[in-house]
This record gives structure tokens, C-alpha cells and sequence, in this order.
């Protein structure tokens, strides 16, 4: 992906972007190439000033760049094969000149400087790894690029183009979906005369990835109660699996869930409308891209299940936790098995920002008052626990206010901030309903002659398939009723008998 000198100039520092002064010693530069290659790569950018942002160029000592040139060479150990590249500028002095441009590969060696150090870059910082993690991530250097081998018998036919374009236009790169392949992240090699379409490939931009990997999926189970019973007693409510591109499978999987949690809304104190889930939506996103993004797909006899109890959710991704990531140190390490997952799924902003989304959805958790995720390895089966946010208590303690003499006057007057046609009991007590039905109803009450193929563009996470399943639902819960026929008709929002 090309970059303008502005765009570069303005870019933040963080997990695969640094800037550095001409200035800069050998030495130093090394630890944060060492670093980069020791984590997901990166980019540097030589000859723009860390601290003021001043470009300076690399022109004016040739000496100096022929030494930072040969940094990954001298100072980095075993050697790392970035590549580089000069962009034309302006410096600030208005003389025509060059920034150098330092591609760092994600590399499945570790490697250290000169002094035998090892660093691993966390956020926008070069951390020098103790002995400990020094050890760990040697061991799981070996498993981690599991991504970048052929998937067997695969062929250039078995890609889909269309998805390949999509993602281009998405980063903005401008050559053909071939040369992309050819030229990025491995994903389309050749040897001899053969190509070798990489595992990560084909489950980014396969036309059919399980063919080749069939248990590379999500499999969502709901329970009865809070245990997981079998034989007579078994409890299995919903058992429905999404299968598709990595994307398609997180998108199916997010939208699902979102279908299952339980929401309750409710007048509050203050007059207005409140809302009560079982899991923050950004939980449920996190959760879920990570068991996608962070699996490990060398390990084939098992699909990422996901298991909904009434008190909690429970993750079982297939893979320990990766790298020198562990149950103590999550919050706040970062560690990708998939690299080229994890950065094509950024760009569809499923990852914010290397390392933070575990830290954030930590804080959302203790925001209502649940206790951070568990994490429990079972053989090779990573079991996350996330509790739900019990709502029946609350539920309660807002009802029996509400039976209070005096919340009587404050049930009236707040009824008059709810659309006029909402249905009554909704002012008086909670919905049982998803946050999707929710936004259902309140559009369907603004436009009662909508169709499926609206609403869905309405609430825009919601497929057509997905809004016919939530109306059904409605319907059967008698919120909701279809008046006239499917065309020519309207939707009516009824009150609860």
C-alpha cells in the first residue's frame, strides 16, 4: 500500500509504525526493527523526526544512511530481510529530498541485536523481553505462521477475485487483484511453475474455504440453564453453525449473537428510556474476533464453539493462548498467530488497535458491574468464560419502584416522552426483547409499511434473512402483527395482553 509524504507525516506511532530522525544511531534503530520483526511487522519511516514531526530527509549524509541501510545486516541477529524504498520530498528547508521507507517483515525466527537482546513491540514502544518470555517466544515461533503454508490443493480458481478487490479498494491499493497476491503477504507464490495458494489466502478470499479446512467455522450452541447436560438430559436450546470467509463468519456470528442477548428497557427515574444488556455489544465483537482471528488453524478435528448458559458465555477457541501472552498478562500483551488475519481484519476495523480491545472490553465489564473474562486451557482448547450482566435483579427493583405511591405522577409524566403510539405496557414494564428487535419496533413504528429489505438497510447489521427471523420472533411473541398481505400491507405494533 502506497502512502502519500503527508500521510506518512501525519501517521500515529503504534504497533506497525514508527518515524526516526536521520539522526538516529544504528544501534537504536536495530531494537525497534528487531522488535517489529519479533511481533507483526511494520513500517518505518527514516528522516521524519519522532518528536517534532519536522521532515528531514536522508540526503544530506550519505554516510549515515549507508549505515542505517545496513542495519538489519549488522546489528540485527540472524538477519532480517526487510525491504526498502525513497520517496521524493521537500524537506523543511524547502530542498528536494528523500524519506527511506523500512519494510519489517513479521518473521517466524527470533531474533535479537548485537548485544543479544530481544525486543517485542507493544503500542508504539520497543520492550526488551526478560528471560522468561524471551524463552516462550522461541517456542511458539514455530506454530505461529501456520497462515503462510499452501493450503493443499488449492488453486488460483479456488480464489475469489471479487473479495480480493473488495479489500483493495478498502486499503486503497491500485494494481490488479493478481499483482496484489503476487506482491503482498505471501499469499499467492509459485514453485517452479506451480502456485502455492497460502492457508490465509484462502480463508480470506476463498470462493469455499471449508473445502479445504472444514472445520474452520463457528459453531454457537444455547443451554437451557447453566449447566451443559447430555444423554436424556440434554438441554441444547439453538445449535447453528456459520461457515464462510473469515469475515463472513465473524459478521454471521456478531449478528447472531445479537439476536440472543437479552435486553430490558425500561423507564427510569428520570423520565426516559433505559437500556439493560446482558453483554456490551463491543464484549460480544471482541469476543468474537478474537476466537476467529487468534485460533489455531493447524489444528483441524475442531471448530470454535461458542456456548451460551443462562449466566455467562463461554469461548472455546482451538489453541493455547499464543506467544508470550498469558492469563496474567492478557489485559495488556499482545501476541497475533495470524498476523495477516489479524491486519486484514483491521482494516475492516474489527481490530481497533493492536492489544487494546481485551484492556477496553475489560472496562466495559467492570462498568456494569461484571467481573473480568476467565481463561481456562483445556488440552488444547482455550475455554473464555465472559459473565452476564443478571438482569432479572434489576428488572425487579425497577418494577417494585414503580409500584411505589409515589412513582405513580412520575409514570404519567414520563409517559409523555415515549412516540405516542408505543405500546402502552412497554411504559410500564420491561421487553424481554434483543437490542436488534428493539430497534425494529421503534422503526416500525415510524414506518409501519416498511419491507424486510428497508429495515435491514435501516439498521444496517442486519440481513434480510436476519430481519425476516427477528419479525417472526415479534410476531410470535405478540408484539408485533402483520396487517393485510405481504405486499400492499403494514406492520402493527400491538400491546401485550
Amino acid at each position: 500500500m502506497r502512502y502519500t509524504i503527508e500521510e506518512i507525516r501525519q501517521m500515529p506511532e503504534g504497533q506497525t509504525f514508527d518515524c526516526k530522525s536521520i539522526h538516529i544511531e544504528p544501534k537504536a534503530l536495530a531494537n525497534t526493527i528487531v522488535a517489529m520483526a519479533n511481533a507483526d511487522g511494520g513500517m518505518i519511516a527514516v528522516g521524519i523526526s519522532d518528536k517534532t514531526r519536522r521532515i528531514e530527509g536522508v540526503n544530506q549524509d550519505k554516510a549515515h544512511l549507508n549505515e542505517i541501510l545496513r542495519t538489519p545486516f549488522d546489528f540485527c541477529v540472524p538477519t532480517i530481510s526487510v525491504t526498502t524504498e525513497f520517496m521524493p520530498c521537500q524537506d523543511s528547508e524547502g530542498n528536494d529530498n528523500h524519506i527511506l521507507i523500512i519494510h519489517v517483515p513479521a518473521s517466524p525466527r527470533l531474533h535479537a541485536n548485537q548485544a543479544d537482546e530481544v525486543f517485542w513491540r507493544v503500542g508504539d514502544k520497543s520492550r526488551k523481553l526478560p528471560f522468561e518470555e524471551r524463552l516462550q517466544l522461541m517456542y511458539d515461533k514455530g506454530e505461529r505462521y501456520y497462515e503462510d503454508s499452501p493450503a493443499y490443493d488449492a488453486t488460483i480458481e479456488d480464489i475469489d477475485m471479487d473479495t480480493v478487490k473488495a479489500y483493495m479498494k478498502r486499503i486503497g491499493y491500485g494494481k490488479s487483484p493478481m499483482e496484489y497476491l503476487q506482491e503482498n503477504k505471501g499469499f499467492l507464490t509459485y514453485k517452479g511453475d506451480v502456485p502455492q495458494v497460502s492457508t490465509a489466502c484462502i480463508l480470506l478470499f476463498g470462493k469455499r474455504p471449508q473445502n479445504f479446512f472444514p472445520r474452520a467455522r463457528v459453531r454457537f450452541i444455547k443451554y437451557y440453564g447453566t449447566e451443559e447436560k447430555v444423554g436424556r438430559e440434554m438441554n441444547v436450546i439453538k445449535d447453528v453453525t456459520f461457515e464462510g470467509r473469515i469475515l463472513d463468519q465473524i459478521q454471521k456470528t456478531i449478528d447472531y449473537l445479537e439476536t440472543q442477548v437479552k435486553e430490558h428497557s425500561y423507564l427510569g427515574e428520570d423520565g426516559l428510556f433505559k437500556t439493560d444488556r446482558e453483554y456490551p455489544k463491543f464484549v460480544i465483537q471482541e469476543m468474537t474476533v478474537n476466537s476467529v482471528c487468534h485460533r489455531d488453524y493447524s489444528i483441524k478435528g475442531t471448530e470454535i464453539q461458542i456456548k451460551m448458559f443462562d449466566d455467562r458465555l463461554v469461548f472455546e477457541t482451538p489453541g493455547k493462548l499464543p506467544g508470550i501472552v498469558r492469563t496474567d498478562n492478557i489485559r495488556h500483551t499482545h501476541f497475533s498467530r495470524n498476523p495477516k488475519i489479524a491486519e486484514y481484519l483491521k482494516a475492516y476495523d474489527y481490530v481497533k488497535e493492536f492489544g487494546e480491545g481485551v484492556d477496553r472490553m475489560c472496562r466495559e465489564l467492570s462498568a456494569i458491574g461484571t467481573k473480568e473474562p476467565q481463561y481456562h486451557l483445556v488440552a488444547f482448547i482455550m475455554k473464555t468464560s465472559v459473565w452476564a450482566n443478571l438482569l432479572e435483579e434489576e428488572q425487579e427493583k425497577t418494577m417494585s419502584d414503580q409500584k411505589r405511591p409515589e412513582s405513580d405522577q412520575k409514570d404519567s409524566e414520563t409517559t409523555q416522552k415515549l412516540p405516542r403510539n408505543y405500546p402502552e405496557t412497554t411504559q410500564k414494564q420491561a421487553l424481554d426483547i434483543t437490542p436488534v428487535q428493539k430497534e425494529i419496533i421503534e422503526f416500525l413504528l415510524k414506518c409501519p409499511y416498511a419491507g424486510r429489505k428497508e429495515i435491514s438497510s435501516h439498521l444496517d447489521s442486519l440481513s434480510e434473512d436476519g430481519v425476516k427471523y427477528n419479525l417472526k420472533l415479534l410476531q410470535q411473541k405478540g408484539i408485533i402483527k402483520r396487517i393485510g398481505p405481504n405486499k400492499g400491507g403494514y406492520w402493527k405494533v400491538l400491546t401485550f395482553e
